[in-house]
């Protein structure tokens, strides 16, 4: 798979920044031209700026976003409006959206199986039934009590006990993850996809192709198609100037036979191991689930998969329990959740805000990026002044210098609330869980930004009563320790970092 890898690498590389590149000096040539086509064409741009505003003005979409592409007109009269419409009303984008929104109307009946627990809960637990009836009933996420909830405090946890369990699978693997890079990590779980293949397992392995762009060589796929490996890329990146790139799945999903599921921050690739050293020593989280729960991954990971296949497949034949009741005892509740940018339903943020407005002794929640709407920092800051005690773990090494800037710029708002902000000052803390009265938490993929929030394919796991809240909980007070707390003094800033920092936050949405 080596061979002149630099050279196809390269290749298409340089292909897609030179057609992206021509794209835009198109449009500019076009703008800025002096000739009297450019003066039709200026008014014309000028008439198309103020229809789009009107437009964004009358979408139900977050203020903040609306605020950004306003803001960005303004600025570029001319040119903005153009780019709005470049971006946001393509063929491609709308037949992208129905493809989306078919997949999930034949795959959500097959979610509700006789294992549902939400009546159970509904019946005598105040502290967490609208979060699960919301989940249930609303977004279609059945709650499930047969289930073992396992959570792992580091990258290198999750490896050792996702390569334990793929070597026990009988019927099927699938995965899907947002990045892929050959090394220590990706090369032994990809040796033993093949021995599974070669013994007659459905093996499947689903990668996006932005996240995977400057990760993998472009022979890829037929690479894990010689060792009888299926793969798909989602959403192939194609360079023409699209909302539709946004659209990244960003979802950490391990399935093996339906019975085990593994979600979280962890994607294969060295740094999130520590077997390769790029922000210093790399936090992560991620959590298993043994049992009915591991269904609900399943069906999230089919879902996405049939989206090209002119074959779909028979959703029910993957389910584990036909012949015999799940033996898991149960251990607490487990409710895995998935988001997606087409529906209008935020899920992930719904999960958070009402965990945050649930709580009455504490929230504790672990982040990599901070950058959070008037929804998130409302939520926040009121739990705060009510008594709760909120506490944010972000990073002090951050592996995106713009989305540092754009984090801190919240922390005087918070902090001066009551918000407790610390930085890992270990290195990158990359999980994203929450924590919640020893009673609730969430982990998975959804960082606390805009893009996780609105823009990308996620998925998380609530789970309730369970061991596994513990654990959470007994992981963010045991990082403390190696935490710098943030003081108002922390957040002086002079003039040119105050700029900065608020113009960084008005365009945060479009970052």
């Amino acid at each position: 798979m080596q061979a002149n890898w630099l050279r196809v690498f390269f290749k298409r590389r340089i292909y897609v920044i030179i057609i992206i590149l021509a794209q835009i000096g198109f449009m500019l040539a076009l703008i800025a031209g002096s000739s009297i086509v450019f003066h039709y064409a200026k008014w014309i741009l000028h008439s198309l700026s103020v229809l789009v505003c009107i437009d964004i003005i009358n979408k139900k979409r977050k203020p903040a976003y609306k605020l950004s592409w306003i803001f960005l007109i303004l600025l570029f009269p001319i040119f903005g409006g153009f780019l709005y419409v470049v971006f946001h009303f393509q063929s491609g984008s709308r037949a992208f959206r129905r493809k989306i929104e078919g997949a999930r109307d034949r795959c959500r009946p097959f979610y509700f199986t006789d294992a549902s627990s939400l009546p159970e809960i509904m019946a005598s637990r105040k502290a967490y039934r609208t979060q699960a009836r919301y989940l249930h009933e609303t977004v279609g996420y059945p709650l499930y009590a047969h289930t073992r909830a396992e959570y792992f405090n580091s990258g290198e946890g999750f490896f050792i006990r996702a390569l334990e369990e793929l070597e026990k699978a009988e019927r099927y693997i699938f995965l899907e993850f947002f990045i892929l890079r050959m090394g220590v990590m990706l090369d032994p779980i990809i040796e033993i996809l093949e021995k599974k293949a070669r013994a007659g397992l459905d093996v499947r392995l689903m990668y996006d192709d932005m996240g995977c762009f400057m990760s993998l060589p472009p022979n890829f796929q037929r690479y894990l198609a010689e060792r009888g490996i299926k793969s798909q890329v989602f959403n192939p990146f194609i360079p023409i100037l699209s909302s539709l790139q946004n659209n990244r799945d960003h979802r950490k999903i391990i399935v093996i036979d339906g019975k085990v599921a593994f979600t979280g921050g962890v994607n294969l690739a060295d740094e999130y191991i520590n077997a390769l050293e790029r922000f210093g020593h790399w936090k992560d989280a991620a959590v298993m689930v043994c049992g009915e729960a591991a269904w609900s991954f399943t069906l999230i990971f089919l879902q996405m998969w049939n989206l090209d296949q002119k074959q779909k497949d028979d959703f029910p034949s993957f389910y584990p329990w036909k012949e015999r009741p799940c033996p898991v005892p149960s251990d607490g509740y487990v409710q895995p959740y998935a988001d997606n940018p087409i529906d209008p339903e935020n899920v992930g943020e719904h999960v958070y805000i009402q965990i945050i407005n649930n709580a009455k002794e504490y929230v504790y929640i672990n982040t990599p990026y901070l950058v959070v709407d008037d929804n998130l920092i409302s939520a926040l800051t009121l739990a705060a002044k009510s008594g709760v005690d909120v506490r944010i773990i972000t990073p002090h090494r951050w592996d995106k210098k713009i989305l540092a800037v754009t984090s801190r710029s919240f922390y005087r708002q918070l902090v001066s609330s009551g918000v407790k902000v610390y930085e890992y000052t270990n290195g990158f803390n990359h999980s994203k869980t929450f924590v919640s009265d020893d009673a609730v938490a969430a982990a998975g993929t959804i960082n606390l930004d805009f893009r996780s929030l609105y823009l990308h394919f996620e998925c998380g796991v609530c789970v309730y009563e369970n061991q596994a809240v513990q654990a959470i909980k007994e992981d963010f007070l045991a990082t403390l320790p190696v935490c710098h707390r943030i003081t108002l003094e922390d957040c002086a800033r002079n003039a040119f970092q105050m700029m900065l920092q608020d113009v960084l936050r008005l365009f945060a949405p479009l970052m």
